[in-house]
């Protein structure tokens, strides 16, 4: 007898008895041994992940208080990947308790699914691991290219190792994969021989280091001048003088003349003065001043080539020079060294009593002739 042909009254003592069985029924599944296994372990891999996580809070106060920077950067690392790898572990761990109980279509995902998972975890604690590594040393005052470029081969290497080791674990052939990473390479280097010339100019760089990040350069070949914020693959980023950003696919650098000033040693002050002819008698007392000023200034260095010479009969004056190098190379201190030795020339040839010249031009006239008879 069909539920539908039952009385009302009928139907209702069934939906009575129901409701007063659900309880037992619910305490029989609770108090399954199965059930209450994967209970325990859902529950151990929760307290599992929350355990660690405090273990690893405190061990991140204690290693910032040392100066290495290992520690740091794998607790950093470490700290969601390692809570992700345990709740991977647990549930698979309950999906095979589950799938023991008869469906072993389901168990069979279970090990290439886990497998995945813990790759994919293992592969980002490395690659957060190298991140973090890469931001300490340059905090520490690393050098900001080699870093860059050390990291980036090194992320570069954990990517690739764990998509062929996925591909694998999938059933995907990796020697065919190489095989047409090979036979393809060659198609893909004729359609993207810019982007391939691009990449080539940046490791060439990395390489020879003609400049790094932070560095002012300049190319006499090119209206290339500003600050080098980023090296990339495949563009460099200077910031120009006034605040603009200039992108420059690193193919350019390997057919361009590049002057990296950052890279000099002294600032150059080479400067002409004029005295009058007038002064004449005076030029030889100036000069000489004028070079045992530059050879005692704190801010010349002694060790650099120091000139200060009369060398031209001008047309309104006459001219000594003075070529010497300032210690600094810092571009505002150099000009404020620099305007400190011009007006301590000016006051040498003031107190000598001699004036600087200014272009000027004597006109004689000759004297009227007196008028003749006619």
């Amino acid at each position: 007898m069909a539920e539908s042909d039952l009385v009302p009254t009928e139907r209702t003592n069934l939906n009575a008895t129901a409701i007063e069985q659900w309880p037992m029924q619910f305490w029989h599944w609770l108090t399954d041994p199965d059930v209450l296994m994967v209970f325990l372990v859902v529950f151990g891999t929760m307290t599992a992940n929350v355990l660690c996580r405090r273990g690893i809070d405190r061990a991140m106060q204690r290693a910032r208080r040392s100066r290495t920077v290992w520690d740091d950067a794998l607790l950093h690392a470490i700290r969601q990947p390692l809570g992700l790898l345990i709740w991977v572990l647990g549930l698979s761990w309950a999906a095979e308790m589950v799938a023991a109980q008869g469906d072993s279509s389901f168990g069979q995902l279970v090990e290439p699914l886990r497998y995945i998972a813990v790759v994919a975890v293992l592969a980002m604690f490395l690659y957060r691991f190298v991140e973090e590594t890469e931001g300490g040393f340059i905090a520490n005052g690393a050098d900001v290219t080699t870093a860059n470029a050390i990291g980036k081969l090194l992320r570069i290497s954990v990517i690739i190792t764990a998509v062929l080791s996925v591909l694998q674990t999938l059933g995907v052939s990796v020697s065919g994969v190489m095989a047409f990473g090979g036979i393809g390479g060659i198609a893909v280097g004729f359609a993207a021989k810019d982007l391939l010339a691009n990449f080539f100019g940046g490791l060439m760089i990395y390489l020879d280091r003609p400049f790094v990040v932070g560095d002012w350069i300049k190319s006499p070949d090119r209206e290339i001048e500003g600050t080098v914020e980023h090296i990339g693959w495949r563009l460099t980023l200077i910031r120009t003088f006034d605040r603009r950003p200039l992108y420059v696919p690193n193919s350019i650098f390997a057919n361009i003349a590049v002057e990296n000033p950052s890279r000099m040693q002294n600032r150059r002050i080479y400067e002409t003065f004029g005295v009058r002819y007038d002064d004449a008698s005076r030029v030889k007392g100036i000069v000489d001043d004028v070079r045992t000023l530059l050879a005692s200034h704190a801010d010349i260095d002694p060790e650099r080539t120091l000139i200060v010479n009369l060398n031209e009969f001008g047309d309104s004056s006459l001219n000594f020079f003075i070529y010497t190098f300032t210690r600094t190379t810092n571009w505002v201190e150099f000009h404020a060294i620099k305007e400190k030795v011009l007006l301590q020339v000016l006051a040498i040839i003031e107190s000598h009593g001699a004036q600087c010249a200014f272009p000027t031009s004597t006109v004689h006239l000759l004297p009227a002739s007196a008028p003749t008879e006619p």
